[in-house]
């Protein structure tokens, strides 16, 4: 999500703002970075004080953006968060902005990060029954949500397998997961390698969809086991990335009848660069930074670029992508809907305006979930 990019873009900041080593230097600790699966914890904002049902908070970007957030803030030494549920901006006043609180813990005076992923820490907070599974990946049993259509059993009808982003978890899928419910579909909500509670890679490192896909491979495997008669695979961000190599790379993607991509990464050399230019940083490590992460963890970036090299299969696919996404460019979805004529790939293209990476759910729900289930009601029937 929008927190996992956030802590990537500033300890790249810091680390330019403070370091007297040369760009190789500088291009061996963005490698480092990139592959990283875990995060340094951050937390930019601070509330500065919370009554009745507003929330005032120090103005930021992130802060400011419309529509329903997550507000994470730690309550303890030992890594204890709370995770408040706020709606639209009700006021503002200078440096602070005023949000209406919608649920969860009460926010309290303190630091505070916005998180896209407003719901914790699992489907029953949605209202859904869900099974915890295991889905056995080749480096070992991952754990997934697995969510069975309205009235039955997990057995037969149409799955959607769900696949989060970078830095990310199964969280990401609660904002759209009553919808399909609703729509009857049954969901797998997958983890894979490197997430908490999953398998480490043997270097213990992000491949950046190069070898995650053989963990959604296995996930597709395990729903077809259960009767599944189409697949629709649902990824955010590298999820997408993720989910574009399976399609090119896996015997079981033409068991997959349509896709759903929220922000993806279409292509990491442009994303890189993105991300360097909007925190001033300078953009030629980034070749450097790429060519360091091949040598590492052997990722060819020619590869994951899917408009020059589109997957093998190609299903019908809805891509929504925000214009104000600073972790993701929009401009990758932009080329592939222009392109997808060309490209003989079905594509249905929506674009939302002045919200962050993977937030289109956030700044409209109810637009986000007709826009989803329509496109999927269209291509399922």
């Amino acid at each position: 999500m929008r927190r996992s990019w956030a802590l990537l873009t500033g300890t790249l900041a810091g680390t330019v703002a403070t370091a007297t080593a040369a760009g190789t230097a500088l291009s061996w600790h963005y490698s480092t970075v990139l592959i990283s699966p875990r995060p340094r914890v951050a937390y930019p904002e601070r509330v500065i004080s919370a009554q009745g049902d507003a929330v005032t908070v120090r103005r930021s970007r992130a802060v400011a953006q419309p529509g329903v957030w997550g507000l994470r803030q730690p309550v303890g030494d030992d890594g204890t968060e709370q995770l408040a549920v706020l709606g639209d901006v009700v006021g503002a006043d200078g440096g602070y902005v005023v949000r209406s609180w919608l649920s969860g813990p009460r926010p309290v005076t303190g630091p505070a990060v916005v998180d896209a992923g407003p719901f914790d820490p699992d489907p029953s907070v949605r209202g859904l029954a869900f099974t915890e599974v295991d889905v056995r990946t080749p480096l070992g049993p991952a754990p997934a949500w697995e969510i069975p259509a309205p009235g039955g059993d997990g057995i037969g009808g149409d799955w959607v397998v769900a696949v989060h982003g970078r830095g990310s978890s199964r969280r990401e899928a609660l904002r759209i997961a009553p919808a399909l419910h609703a729509a009857g579909l049954s969901q797998l909500v997958i983890s894979y390698r490197n997430d908490a509670g999953a398998p480490q890679a043997p270097d213990g490192r992000y491949h950046l969809g190069d070898t995650e896909w053989e963990d959604l491979e296995v996930a597709v495997r395990y729903v077809l086991g259960r009767g599944a008669r189409r697949v629709v695979l649902f990824g955010w961000s590298m999820g997408a990335a993720i989910g574009g190599a399976f399609l090119g790379r896996s015997r079981l993607a033409r068991r997959v009848a349509a896709v759903v991509w929220d922000a993806p990464l279409l292509d990491w050399r442009s994303t890189l660069r993105l991300q360097a230019a909007n925190r001033h940083l300078p953009t030629p490590l980034v070749g450097p930074a790429l060519a360091f992460t091949g040598l590492r963890i052997g990722f060819d970036v020619d590869r994951f670029d899917l408009v020059r090299n589109p997957p093998a299969v190609r299903p019908p696919t809805l891509v929504v992508h925000s214009d104000a996404d600073t972790a993701v460019p929009v401009a990758g979805s932009r080329a592939l809907a222009r392109a997808a004529d060309a490209l003989d790939w079905p594509l249905r293209y929506v674009e939302v305006a002045g919200v962050e990476h993977t937030a289109s759910w956030n700044a409209d729900p109810s637009r986000y979930e007709r826009d989803v289930t329509g496109f999927l009601r269209d291509v399922l029937g």
